[in-house]
């Protein structure tokens, strides 16, 4: 049974801001971001938030510890992001510590809310804060938008040169695709074919190697892209491509795992699996796991009709072997999957865990959470935060001033040690 690892972390008050909120002045902190900022193998925290006009342009950024002691700040004020925003932790230059690698706004007067010419692209020391690399590509200040595609952006990490490890940076940004190498410089730009509501490619896109040449593959769910950003694949399938992931699923084989329709792609874009529209009308999130005992495993469980708790869990010949309902959450998303013990993945969705049958396990002392709707509700950032064998829960509520760590673990007094950052933390797949 999940327990609380510590009765909380709370967020220093003097990184927390104020809002007013049904009558009331609200207290809140903003998104965050795990990373491990010092070098100590303990994770450490970073709370951004975006100006008040965009709500896409991260004006405030601040580090602590997960004993409340306050690494750096900078900026001031600012609002919750309009979606999980353009912010990550990694160590992009070997040096054992996490930077952070994020757009930060820098204001112009008369720059529109949709242009991102008021934005600069920066690396900063994860311990102290100081800028170690700040850039003005003009591939990000030309970009501009409006819409569903635009309103989600992000940083993900990959390995688009074939270094030793890790060092680029793939930027989703409206209907561009961008990759930078680590001092960021523009290796590549694509531009998204399909930006309609309900006909886009995937809101944040997924990065793996596909085809085993220790590259990473770009996969858009209407594209896959080479790691040299030319196209692989490119097709409209299903609506709806809301989510994706690149995950191994057959023989041990990764492939692109697309949401709408229920996709399973090869790395060429031929379908090895379709659910189909009957089966998937909108396919809203997708995670890969074992699920359902004594049945083959991985299995594929999709959140079917929308924004809505409808849930499948399909089998490697397409075979949906569960249905049930998942418990409410402000905007029907935010589904994780949680690596627990004993072999069998749990399903976390709105503060609570569920197994391949529906039974539902509470996670205890969560405070019910508050907020308005979109981001008023508990994020989770899988890791091994505990060290320990499985995957314990980072949980946050943009709209509150705590973190909680939960566990299986029996002993709850044990101080945090032995965090590593992976491709979960760093590329999370955070959506609202």
């Amino acid at each position: 049974m999940p327990t609380l690892y510590q009765k909380c972390i709370p967020i220093p008050p003097s990184l927390c801001t104020q809002t007013e909120w049904h009558k009331q002045t609200l207290t809140f902190a903003g998104d965050i971001r795990v990373g491990d900022l010092t070098g100590n193998g303990i994770a450490d925290f970073l709370v951004y938030r975006c100006d008040t006009q965009s709500e896409l342009k991260p004006c405030f950024l601040a580090a602590f510890t997960a004993s409340g002691d306050i690494l750096w700040q900078v900026g001031s004020g600012g609002n919750q992001p309009l979606r999980p925003a353009s912010v990550t932790l990694y160590d992009i230059n070997g040096d054992g510590r996490d930077e952070v690698i994020c757009f930060y706004h820098c204001p112009q007067k008369g720059t529109p809310k949709e242009s991102m010419a008021d934005v600069v692209f920066q690396i900063r020391d994860g311990q102290t804060g100081q800028i170690i690399t700040e850039k003005n590509p003009i591939a990000i200040q030309n970009a501009t938008g409006w819409g569903p595609n635009w309103c989600h952006q992000r940083l993900l990490i990959a390995n688009l040169r074939g270094t030793p490890y890790a060092q680029d940076i793939v930027v989703k940004l409206g209907e561009q695709i961008l990759a930078f190498d680590n001092h960021l410089n523009l290796l590549w730009q694509y531009t998204i074919a399909w930006n309609t509501y309900s006909q886009c490619s995937a809101y944040i896109p997924a990065v793996g190697d596909l085809n085993n040449d220790s590259l990473d593959e770009i996969n858009g769910g209407y594209y896959i892209l080479n790691a040299n950003g030319t196209p692989r694949w490119e097709q409209q399938l299903s609506p709806n491509m809301d989510s994706v992931a690149i995950v191994k699923w057959d023989s041990n084989t990764p492939r692109a795992i697309c949401s709408g329709g229920g996709h399973i792609l090869d790395q060429d874009g031929k379908i090895i699996l379709s659910l189909g529209e009957q089966s998937v009308p909108h396919g809203q999130e997708v995670r890969v796991g074992h699920f359902v005992p004594n049945q083959p495993t991985p299995q594929m469980a999709i959140r079917y009709n929308g924004h809505n708790p409808d849930l499948l869990i399909a089998d490697q010949k397409g075979n949906i072997i569960q249905r049930f309902l998942l418990n409410h959450s402000p905007n029907e998303t935010g589904m994780e999957v949680i690596h627990w013990e004993g072999g069998i993945d749990l399903i976390y969705n709105g503060g609570q865990l569920f197994d391949g049958f529906g039974n539902a396990h509470s996670l205890p002392n969560l405070p019910p959470p508050m907020g308005p709707e979109k981001m008023g509700w508990y994020h989770c950032i899988p890791g091994n935060y505990c060290q320990n064998s499985h995957d314990d829960l980072l949980l946050y509520n943009p709209w509150a001033t705590d973190l909680f760590i939960y566990t299986t673990q029996s002993d709850t007094n044990t101080t945090f040690s032995g965090f590593k950052n992976t491709a979960r933390q760093y590329n999370a797949r955070l959506m609202d």
